[in-house]
């Protein structure tokens, strides 16, 4: 099963991203922001870090920037809702993907499913 970390600090939000996440076949754990993303980090394999890049404490870049660090081959998906924070996480986290609010659940986990369909596909070179 793929394992996600969920860092999200609105709650409501955070609820239905775990929800539509799990529905679809995925683990995940959840925590309200990036200070709390640390620990899960150090103690537990992921293949998805999905993140909020707007949070207090630490922001979702720099949550990022820690977690490849700890865990350099898992993914990293950003969710937020400024244009011009896009910007610079494409910039600080250039194989990042990003994922701008609002959006529907089901954009979500299809964003999701793609990034690791591409592990289920034989190479053809």
């Amino acid at each position: 099963m793929i394992k996600i970390l969920l860092a999200e600090d609105d709650q409501v939000m955070r609820e239905y991203l775990t929800r539509a996440l799990e529905r679809s076949g995925y683990g995940v754990s959840a925590v309200d922001r990036g200070t709390a993303a640390l620990p899960l980090l150090e103690n537990e394999q992921f293949d998805l870090l999905l993140t909020d890049i707007v949070m207090p404490e630490m922001d979702g870049i720099e949550l990022a920037q820690r977690a490849a660090d700890i865990a350099p081959d898992m993914r990293v998906m950003f969710i937020t809702g400024f244009a011009a924070v896009t910007l610079k996480a494409g910039k600080q986290v250039p194989q990042a993907r990003v994922l701008s609010k609002p959006f529907h659940l089901r954009d979500l986990v299809l964003e999701v499913d793609r990034m690791f369909e591409v592990e289920s596909v034989p190479s053809r070179n």
